[in-house]
């Protein structure tokens, strides 16, 4: 048997840069690559409910250039930032300051001042503050809610193409999904930010999300990103679901 002089030397790098904690990943392997196989659905409407500022409006705007994006965020200064970026989008992007619920009406959020991505209708858990304390220094606004079905069926035009829906709300997935069955029904595809860990008090869980969407014919296939605790166990995914 020949020895190959290049398959060990590839092979010692790989286990050094293991040992370090990092891991090479080839870019056709890589979750983000295709968005584990997103890319070949017609997604052209796509929903975004707990926005921010933009930042998965934006990246995702970069798969699927064609789609319009319908951007839902309720803290009122960070509205104003995906505001200020959506009006130049040439109508791809439009933008709803609400939060999103199971029923309609008005409704305290907690807003982190010191990382408001994390801000939500729920309260943080002691562990939570204990991991980030970037959490700890919180403000109550009040907001308005409603239903993603109320949402989606009041807009001026209606949704086309593949739908993709969104939800980064920070442990209230179970709800945005019991007010938004019938526009989930409808969907391609869904991405779920999902706590493993008890980041928020009566938070939604992986396996009570996972049915909720299995009995509206999704299923799970993965997860395009996940973040890690200091001794390596998951603290949240960004999980995948198509309906087939």
């Amino acid at each position: 048997m020949g020895i190959d002089m290049y398959y060990y030397p590839k092979k010692l790098v790989k286990y050094i840069i293991n040992n370090i904690g990092f891991e090479i990943i080839s870019i056709k392997r890589s979750p983000n690559h295709n968005l584990l196989g997103l890319k070949n659905y017609q997604i052209r409407s796509i929903i975004d409910v707990g926005a921010n500022s933009g930042q998965f409006a934006k990246a995702i705007a970069t798969f699927f250039p064609e789609a319009v994006i319908y951007c839902i965020e309720p803290l009122p200064d960070v509205f104003k930032q995906l505001n200020c970026w959506a009006i130049k989008r040439n109508g791809k992007v439009k933008t709803f300051n609400y939060a999103i619920g199971d029923s309609q009406g008005i409704s305290e959020i907690i807003l982190h001042t010191d990382h408001n991505y994390s801000s939500s209708l729920l309260r943080t858990t002691d562990y939570a503050k204990s991991i980030y304390p970037q959490m700890k220094r919180q403000l109550p606004l009040t907001v308005n809610v409603t239903t993603l079905d109320s949402l989606v069926n009041g807009l001026s035009e209606p949704l086309v193409g593949d739908i993709l829906i969104k939800l980064d709300v920070q442990g209230y997935e179970d709800r945005v999904i019991r007010g938004g069955m019938e526009t989930f029904r409808k969907a391609r595809a869904c991405i779920l930010e999902i706590n493993l860990d008890r980041l928020y008090e009566y938070q939604a869980d992986f396996q009570n999300l996972t049915n909720q969407l299995y009995n509206l014919g999704y299923r799970y296939i993965g997860n395009i990103d996940q973040t890690y605790a200091g001794d390596g166990h998951v603290i949240f995914i960004d999980s995948v679901f198509i309906k087939h």
